[in-house]
């Protein structure tokens, strides 16, 4: 495929195919190239009926790996704190879209790998990478990447894609007249006005009695439950303490070509306020800081690897290896699964993966925080409990306020409501009204479905509440009091606004082919579901694995 590449161009380095239906993830363990994943004992399932091997399962991850750095620009596991991410699933769900180009005999040359790369993004080449082997050295391999995984991910791609469009066709047959009725739905604009209930002007009135807020406590004893928690051993490896080397190794490099190409790619609009000089620092800064954590995940793996393999597997072998190393070991404070740990800033996914741990299974992966990377241990468990009402007094107290708070702003509301719309039915106007009620009225700008921001409402009430109350009241009526988190609101539409004409013509071509390529996505992510239901039970997301020698089995 590269030799073809390379006779349309000197290098294309770059397939992006911009995939609606999943987001990938891309992690390794130690000792070996990709995430185990899968069952992690060589377990991988099947996929309708066609058994999954560990070749395929690794080859799918690293193309989980490269989708995602293409499409983000930044490698996944650095990804890993902000949440959101299922390694395992998403992983599987690469296989199974592999399967059905397979299935359905997609097929992708050469020819059309190289036309589609040419109409891509070539953004390595700005950054100074200029050959096959620059691209190994300084893209591919600090990942655990080949230029074999970079070819079947951009052929995998590709058929992926023309699997979207054949599966999706039925989605584009939207006709001219069909995106008319649904722009004009879209952006015909509502003017409105508000009036906000809020419990912060009912807080004064409300005593808190020991009586009451005790018995407010023993009716939401549930609420006051203090879940599961959990505490980890770890060892951080700060990205801080590898800049020297980092700076160290890229010196040897062709460093300042690099800031230079990045610094010309970026523009000088990016770097407002200022000087080339100062850029460029700033842009080295970057690279170096990349460079640090890299060094740092290597010499996590490097430190995790002998953990992994010491038997018996017990937990107490990380504060061993850490000794042995001369690294300092510490416990995090306990955490729940829906804060995770302070210390171990790595994001959701690493929570839900340290509550897999247990005194058996005691060692996840090394993960990547904020500022450095992690080698954890499981610690301890702390079973859940209710604390008892003098210890937690002050909270409930506070609650009980705010609850009381709350009922009496939407008892104000709906009592406003009541009076404003038998004036209305009087003829009189709702600014009358509203003054005589001393209820103050807030002016929202002009409002279509498809806004998308509101600054007036941003603190107050859900944007899209907002949207179907005023489009659910007819103009010139009053909706009825809508409960929100801190009280309640009601919403005046005043008129329906004149829809804009000569932008409605200018836009509808664009709006037509974006409706079309929404509507081909949801088809196909409607057959991918149903698809992913069925081919997918015989795997790890599915079920659980087989026995393994140890799990009830003696060993012989």
């Amino acid at each position: 495929m590269f030799g073809t590449i390379r006779k349309h161009q000197t290098w294309l380095w770059v397939v992006i195919i911009t995939l609606t239906i999943i987001s990938f993830v891309w992690f390794f363990s130690p000792g070996q190239g990709g995430g185990q994943g899968g069952g992690g004992s060589g377990y991988y399932g099947s996929i309708a009926g066609d058994k999954i091997s560990a070749l395929d399962f690794r080859n799918a991850q690293r193309e989980v790996a490269l989708h995602h750095f293409l499409t983000t620009g930044r490698w996944p596991d650095e990804d890993m704190r902000s949440g959101g991410f299922d390694p395992e699933r998403e992983t599987y769900q690469w296989l199974l879209l592999v399967h059905k180009i397979e299935q359905m005999k997609v097929r992708v040359g050469p020819e059309e790998v190289a036309r589609i790369a040419r109409e891509r993004i070539r953004p390595f080449e700005r950054m100074g990478i200029t050959s096959p082997a620059m691209f190994v050295q300084q893209v591919l391999r600090p990942h655990g990447l080949t230029l074999d995984d970079f070819e079947r991910f951009a052929r995998h791609s590709l058929g992926i894609q023309e699997l979207i469009n054949t599966v999706g066709l039925p989605g584009t047959l939207v006709t001219p007249a069909e995106a008319d009725a649904l722009y004009q739905r879209e952006h015909q604009q509502l003017a409105t006005e508000a009036v906000f209930f809020s419990a912060s002007n009912y807080l004064a009135s409300v005593t808190a009695n020991p009586e009451a807020v005790a018995q407010f406590y023993s009716n939401r004893l549930a609420a006051y439950r203090i879940p599961e928690r959990l505490q980890l051993t770890y060892v951080e490896f700060p990205f801080s303490n590898y800049l020297s080397q980092a700076e160290t190794e890229l010196s040897k490099t062709n460093l300042s070509e690099v800031v230079e190409a990045n610094y010309v790619r970026l523009g000088t609009n990016y770097f407002a306020g200022s000087t080339p000089e100062q850029a460029k620092a700033k842009i080295r800064e970057q690279i170096i800081e990349q460079k640090a954590r890299t060094l740092a995940r290597e010499r996590a793996n490097e430190f995790a690897r002998p953990i992994f393999d010491m038997e018996p597997m017990r937990a107490d072998n990380l504060e061993k290896q850490a000794q042995a190393a001369g690294l300092a070991v510490h416990v995090t404070a306990p955490f729940d699964r829906e804060n995770g740990p302070e210390e171990i800033d790595a994001g959701p996914d690493f929570t839900k993966a340290a509550f897999r741990l247990n005194s058996e299974e005691p060692f996840a992966s090394p993960a990547m925080g904020e500022h450095g990377m992690f080698v954890v241990a499981y610690h301890r468990t702390i079973p859940s409990e209710i604390p008892p009402l003098d210890q937690i007094r002050a909270k409930v107290a506070s609650d009980y306020q705010q609850t009381q708070a709350i009922q009496m702003a939407r008892h104000a509301a709906d009592t406003f409501v009541a009076s404003a719309t038998n004036a209305l039915a009087q003829g009189k106007s709702f600014p009358t009204i509203a003054a005589e009620a001393k209820a103050a009225v807030t002016q929202i700008p002009p409002l279509a479905i498809s806004t998308r921001a509101v600054p007036e409402l941003e603190e107050q009430v859900q944007l899209n509440q907002y949207k179907q109350i005023a489009f659910s009241t007819q103009p010139g009526k009053l909706s009825q009091a809508t409960p929100i988190p801190e009280g309640a609101v009601a919403v005046y539409v005043k008129e329906k606004l004149p829809l804009d004409q000569a932008a409605m013509k200018a836009d509808l071509p664009d709006f037509l082919t974006r409706v079309r390529r929404a509507r081909q996505e949801e088809a196909f992510n409607a057959w991918f579901r149903k698809e992913a239901e069925r081919a997918l039970r015989d795997t790890p997301l599915n079920r659980p694995p087989p026995p393994t020698m140890g799990a009830g089995t003696a060993k012989s």
